[in-house]
């Protein structure tokens, strides 16, 4: 492995979130499912972590590999399952030249032990105590599947709105559950057919899709929304946050968690 590749996760850069505090621990490979397309080839693991402490939606892991001339490498990945699974579930996408992400992809296998520490992250948490809205972007929406599974396990889908936007289904991971959960999704290079026979085409979400989003019973209209998730690349980020702002939510409920490559 070479210090100098670059990789990339799903977990906020530094001054986003507030750690919290955590060993390093070990984890166990359960499953290793290979996914997307060659464009977005990704791994979904699921791992059995030893002394395993709680985690909050949104919260994150770093996974570090450790070389037999004991150089190590290590990434953060955010958590997609629900604080209640036994198991904790990291969605890596591969990275072209991703020394971790590479690994993580193309050799881990079921029996496999990492090292992990985790759960790490204070600032982009849901409790399930308010109504929020998400907009997540391409694998900016790992850690909003662990609040839709969340909601789900209280028995209050109710409480979050969802958009997320991606390139094409193939490159969108948990396309089917988030779609199931009655999350919006925007596709950018390809229509999208609708459960009601009609076709969305390739385009961002437009406003006034994402303001009726923002029930008026539920949320007292945009400018009373308490609280927004915006996760993705920086510029979606940007751009999300600021959609969010021209249709009324107050900046100072908006939580953004960015992502982007680490050397």
């Amino acid at each position: 492995m070479s210090a100098a590749e670059p990789d990339a996760g799903t977990a906020g850069m530094a001054g986003t979130t507030t750690a919290w505090t955590t060993a390093w621990t070990t984890a166990t490979v359960v499953e290793a499912v290979r996914e997307g397309d060659t464009s977005s080839p990704r791994v979904r693991l699921r791992l059995d972590v030893a002394d395993r402490v709680a985690h909050l939606p949104g919260q994150h892991y770093v996974v570090r590999l450790r070389a037999p001339d004991d150089y190590t490498a290590q990434r953060s990945y955010s958590v997609a399952s629900d604080p209640a699974d036994p198991l904790v579930e990291l969605l890596v996408e591969r990275m072209p030249d991703g020394e971790v992400s590479g690994h993580l992809h193309d050799v881990a296998e079921p029996g496999d032990v990492l090292e992990v520490r985790g759960p790490i992250g204070g600032w982009f948490t849901w409790d399930g105590s308010v109504p929020a809205v998400c907009v997540a972007g391409g694998s900016g929406v790992v850690p909003v599947v662990s609040m839709v599974r969340h909601a789900a396990r209280l028995g209050r889908p109710d409480l979050l709105r969802v958009v997320v936007l991606a390139k094409t289904w193939a490159a969108l991971p948990y396309a089917d559950e988030l779609r199931d959960a009655g999350a919006f999704v925007a596709l950018t290079r390809e229509n999208l057919d609708l459960p009601d026979g009609s076709v969305r085409v390739a385009a961002p979400p437009y406003h006034d899709e994402v303001h009726d989003l923002l029930d008026h019973d539920r949320f007292g209209g945009a400018d009373e929304v308490r609280r927004a998730y915006v996760c993705g690349s920086v510029g979606f980020a940007s751009y999300a946050a600021r959609l969010l702002g021209e249709l009324g939510v107050r900046r100072d409920v908006v939580r953004v968690e960015q992502f982007g490559v680490t050397g």
